[in-house]
């Protein structure tokens, strides 16, 4: 029977062994899997979502190379569109603004999947982490150089870490959403709100941390040890 407290549900202990994760880097290309399924066990997307996955992976690509050419207030969504083969519009269609190309990616959409995965009654401090560095084993391995650009341009552009912000807000409402499933509270009682935008808090300074100081840490283990500060406070 699921605890109703939601700091009970995120701490409790459990001995459950972990599934295995999987996530779609931003070159669009998918982790090996299983006939007919995805990493993560889903089925896999059919040809039409694996078309705009390719279009959504292209203007990346090419946003991330004019970035780094010529830095992010030079890049227009023009250049973008000619760079990935595509009209402006194309452009719009798949990202409402430029800043959204580079904070959104597949592994995104695979967030909410993943966390409904794990075992219900793992803490969710223990399942947010498992994801993240399941996520993190693809992202380093494909694209660390995307990844520590996304995070520079984080610290560096005010208009990227604003958009992260409304888009960490919806990652807390997701969250929301799955603690009061694991705790049969409701996704709008304060309590569930608090934890659930702390954790997303935690998880966005962990970020600008790890950039702010040249990524000298593995990123995991900064999520090890923000995570725990956010679970018992700093030490002493």
């Amino acid at each position: 029977m699921a605890d109703n407290d939601p700091m009970t549900a995120a701490r409790t202990p459990t001995s459950r062994p972990f599934p295995v994760s999987g996530a779609t880097t931003s070159s669009g290309r998918p982790p090996a899997a299983g006939s007919g399924r995805d990493g993560a066990g889903a089925p896999r997307p059919g040809l039409r979502e694996r078309k705009k996955i390719k279009t959504r992976a292209a203007i990346r690509r090419a946003t991330y190379r004019l970035i780094e050419e010529q830095g992010y207030e030079a890049t227009t969504v023009e250049q973008i569109a000619e760079a990935a083969e595509v009209s402006p519009s194309t452009v719009f269609r798949y990202f409402p603004t430029k800043e959204d190309i580079v904070l959104t990616d597949e592994c995104d959409r695979l967030l909410d999947g993943e966390l409904r995965a794990r075992p219900a009654d793992e803490p969710l401090v223990d399942s947010l982490r498992a994801v993240v560095r399941s996520s993190w084993a693809v992202r380093s391995h494909d694209e660390p150089e995307i990844v520590r650009l996304r995070t520079r341009l984080m610290v560096q552009v005010p208009a990227v870490r604003s958009r992260m912000m409304e888009g960490m807000s919806a990652t807390g409402r997701m969250l929301c959403r799955i603690l009061a499933d694991r705790t049969g509270r409701d996704a709008d009682d304060l309590e569930v709100r608090v934890f659930a935008t702390g954790l997303v808090g935690a998880l966005l300074e962990t970020a600008l941390y790890w950039a702010e100081h040249d990524y000298r840490d593995d990123l995991p283990d900064l999520v090890d040890r923000a995570l725990a500060a956010f679970e018992r406070g700093p030490a002493h």
